[in-house]
């Protein structure tokens, strides 16, 4: 038997003890990375190949997003030319755009996801703003439809003309869309992947309703799809938003005391298409007992008359508009008010993150009109049931929540990094069809007008 080398056992030894020294050294003296999606580690470390491997398998790189420098008359402009709309005394254009707020509404996630990407501290979004184009995944295009759509003001003011903006023409909606294409259509990046790789935000049902045929291949941010035809839109290449809330959160823990009455609504009656059947449940409830439900269109009084009987009702009605949705919704959730659907096309946001089964309760409409049918199921949920919606309520509130920093925004763009695969797909199946109309989309791929091989050479 050959002897055992005496410098084994030292050997072993000193290299144990580097390897404890080592992990000392970098676990505890070693800075923490304070951003969570970097990637570079240090190429002097023994293990950075591990460590970079190890990385990039637990956490994939954030999605690349280059923000267009649009013309200022699509952004800032917008808002000017609404307030200016209003009150013909302000001064325009605002100097300091930091000073610059924009008119609160249902539709402000423009204005929140904006001003998130040109935010210089922006730890924890699942996106990353490049400012050169070649190194981008996606386009933003930051054109702020839906306030757009309302930037005339609702009534005039005698003697004043309104409808003027910046530049003293009368603004008009539409004319802003065709001119926002005639800029985007000269742009490289557009034409470079026919616009897959572009995303939009067309938040209220009609923004940008004149040129969708003409961005259906993008990204588009939408609240619901009541007044898109399906080869313009879908839940494959697409992102649900929810509402901003309208009115305060619920401040306080969950339960029934306090809550006194059974169900909550309060808005229009009348209202278009699947919105019908508002009239109906008012005929149905209107004489229910511990039933609230009322007529009112938006105020300051009604949103605080909508607060104090969200407040205090432990479920709270949400019938179909004009649209499938409705800012209702969310402004139940936050107030920790059961909602309960009655819109049978609903689509709603974050689906893959929430079930909506655990926080809401769904009836359709046939059955919701029953006399009698909603109260008394409602009246059969028990005390538990209900503190089980609320929790849930609570749980998933920062979803809603745009202020909040780890809440709407942040989902938002998550929700658009999971249609840069399909992005991909799309442009590199671009690259070898050829144009062809159809009477009917193309099942193969939604949004897609184009089917026929093209031929190689």
């Amino acid at each position: 038997m050959g002897r055992k080398s005496p410098c084994l056992k030292p050997t072993l030894v000193t290299i144990l003890t580097f390897v404890a020294l080592y992990a000392f050294f970098n676990t505890f003296l070693t800075p923490i990375n304070p951003n969570p999606l970097s990637f570079e580690s240090s190429s002097n470390s023994p293990f950075s190949i591990l460590s970079s491997s190890s990385s990039s398998f637990n956490s994939p790189p954030p999605v690349k997003v280059y923000l267009y420098d649009l013309p200022r008359k699509f952004t800032y402009g917008v808002v000017e030319s609404y307030l200016k709309a209003r009150d013909p005394s302000i001064s325009i254009p605002v100097d300091d755009v930091s000073n610059l707020k924009y008119p609160g509404n249902q539709h402000s996630a423009e204005w929140w996801l904006f001003s998130d990407l040109i935010k210089e501290d922006r730890y924890g979004s699942p996106i990353v703003r490049v400012l050169d184009p070649e190194d981008a995944d996606l386009f933003y295009v930051p054109f702020f439809s839906s306030l757009s759509l309302v930037a005339n003001p609702i009534r005039p003011v005698s003697g004043v003309n309104v409808n003027s903006n910046v530049g003293g023409s009368v603004y008009s909606d539409e004319e802003m869309q065709q001119s926002l294409m005639e800029w985007l259509e000269e742009q490289i990046y557009w034409k470079r992947n026919n616009g897959w790789d572009h995303v939009f935000i067309c938040q209220d049902p009609n923004a940008l309703y004149k040129v969708i045929d003409r961005i259906k291949n993008g990204i588009l941010l939408v609240s619901d799809f009541g007044r898109l035809t399906r080869d313009q839109a879908s839940l494959v290449k697409d992102v649900i938003l929810p509402y901003s809330h309208r009115i305060n959160p619920f401040i306080g823990e969950i339960g029934v005391e306090g809550r006194n009455s059974l169900l909550f609504f309060m808005g229009n009656r009348y209202r278009k298409e699947g919105g019908k059947v508002r009239d109906l449940l008012f005929q149905v409830l209107e004489s229910e007992e511990d039933v609230i439900i009322k007529h009112g269109a938006q105020s300051r009084e009604s949103r605080r008359m909508a607060t104090q009987g969200m407040h205090s009702s432990k479920f709270c009605l949400h019938p179909a508009g004009d649209t499938p949705s409705a800012c209702r919704l969310f402004d139940a959730i936050v107030s920790l008010c059961i909602p309960v659907i009655v819109s049978d096309q609903i689509e709603l946001p974050f689906e893959d993150a929430i079930d909506y089964k655990k926080i809401a309760i769904f009836v359709d409409s046939d059955t919701a009109v029953k006399p009698g049918h909603l109260t008394k199921m409602l009246r059969k949920i028990r005390t538990e049931k209900i503190l089980e919606y609320q929790q849930e309520l609570k749980e998933v509130k920062r979803y809603f929540e745009y202020d909040d920093p780890n809440g709407t925004v942040n989902e938002i763009w998550r929700q658009v990094t999971l249609k840069l695969p399909l992005v991909k797909l799309m442009i590199n199946r671009d690259k070898r069809l050829v144009r062809r109309e159809l009477n009917e989309p193309d099942c193969s791929c939604l949004c897609s007008n184009k089917t026929g091989a093209r031929p190689t050479f």
